[in-house]
């Protein structure tokens, strides 16, 4: 079976998402071959409004907040609008980071599992670019404590995000490779003063190693910049671009 292939929204930018809507950006990926989106709730201007007409194009919802609060306590607010929102686009995957996961967070995650057996919403959580929730061994912690109480849960491998942290990507995948249900695609340059977002072709990192080491059977996103003049076809070629490295890699 072929590699899904998503195109997570923020690729477009904010500035182009923002003019246009979510809802353009995602009729633009599937007019381009994209099998789905990942929607955005950082950048939804009216949720309300927003999420019910982009029912039915998207698989994954992406919420900015974590899963557990400044202290450590389990934010089930938080949860409760991401299946929320995930439930009305009728996504299958809900995608969030952990956010201050600490040793005091420990007696929470039985609430934590009780909730995600409620519903048929699958949760991955994402390594993202804070210390707290996006290096190797705070993500460790927090798996193999959920293990500890039988809580099951698969990851969004973000390729590009460990080198914020200064971790390195294909250590991170050889670790956490069996987890992984969901790639985010992204390659990373440096500037004199951060890391930029950048597509695979065009970066530094070792990805086509951090691709071997993950599954490819899974759902891949892109999650770096598409532009250009014609939208549409560099959004189609890098899709295609995709698709051809999980034949080959």
């Amino acid at each position: 079976m072929a590699t899904p292939v998503l195109i997570s929204l923020s690729s477009f930018g904010a500035a182009e998402v923002g003019r246009h809507g979510q809802l353009w950006c995602a009729q633009l990926a599937k007019a381009a071959g994209a099998d789905s989106v990942e929607v955005r709730g950082e950048l939804l201007r009216d949720p309300a409004a927003e999420l019910p007409a982009l029912a039915g194009l998207a698989t994954v919802y992406s919420s900015p907040e974590g899963l557990f609060a400044q202290g450590g306590l389990f934010d089930e607010a938080a949860l409760g609008r991401g299946m929320a929102a995930a439930r009305t686009l009728g996504a299958a995957r809900l995608k969030m980071a952990i956010g201050d996961f600490g040793p005091s967070s420990h007696g929470s995650l039985a609430g934590l599992k009780a909730h995600l057996g409620e519903g048929a919403i699958e949760l991955v959580i994402e390594n993202d670019q804070t210390v707290s929730a996006g290096t190797l061994p705070a993500l460790q912690a927090f798996f193999n404590a959920a293990d500890g109480i039988g809580l099951d849960l698969g990851m969004t491998f973000d390729m590009g995000n460990w080198h914020w942290l200064g971790e390195c990507p294909l250590q991170a995948a050889e670790a956490l490779g069996r987890r992984v249900r969901y790639v985010h695609c992204k390659g990373v340059q440096r500037l004199p003063a951060k890391w930029v977002a950048v597509p695979l072709a065009d970066s530094i990192a070792p990805w086509r190693s951090v691709l071997r080491a993950l599954p490819a059977d899974v759902p891949h996103a892109i999650e770096y910049p598409l532009v250009g003049d014609d939208l549409l076809a560099v959004t189609r070629d890098q899709i295609a671009h995709i698709r051809s490295l999980r034949t080959t890699t």
